[in-house]
């Protein structure tokens, strides 16, 4: 594997990011920076720490 893209678990993250952001846009408008975009920011935290986790090669981490 090269990148962080090359593994499976990371690009099925990035289609749940997609799913739940198309899900949260039939959110009602007073939800925006609440509920909303709670859901949101957790869901793209699942493929950014599988990317960054993935660059780590040091025998400490």
């Amino acid at each position: 594997m090269k990148t962080f893209r090359d593994l499976l678990v990371w690009q099925k993250s990035m289609n749940f990011v997609t799913v739940v952001y198309q899900i949260s846009k039939t959110f009602p408008n007073e939800e925006l920076f609440g509920l909303t975009s709670q859901i949101r920011s957790c869901s793209i935290s699942i493929p950014s720490n599988i990317s960054e986790g993935f660059g780590r090669d040091s025998v400490k981490d």
